[in-house]
């Protein structure tokens, strides 16, 4: 079994009862202007324990397909967010 991507995020929505959003920011260089640029993306995560509150950092790790949207699923809390 091989590892699969981590990535790292923060909870911008919690949807059900074990799903959450999660949105991942990555910084790029423009093609064209040489100026650093954030580019950003969603994706929906497993929380089979429903832990997860709005604002909090996470770390998730690349599974097999749970859903038709989602195939990553909880790997810890980095931090919790502030309510």
């Amino acid at each position: 079994m091989t590892n699969g991507r981590t990535i790292q995020g923060k909870v911008v929505k919690v949807a059900g009862e074990k799903t959450a959003t999660i949105i991942v920011e990555r910084k790029v260089m423009h093609a064209k202007y040489h100026k650093t640029v954030k580019r950003f993306k969603k994706y929906l995560i497993h929380d089979e324990k429903s832990q997860l509150d709005i604002n909090d950092v996470v770390s998730a790790i690349e599974c097999r397909p749970i859903s038709k949207t989602k195939s990553f699923r909880l790997s810890e809390v980095i931090s919790k967010g502030v309510k």
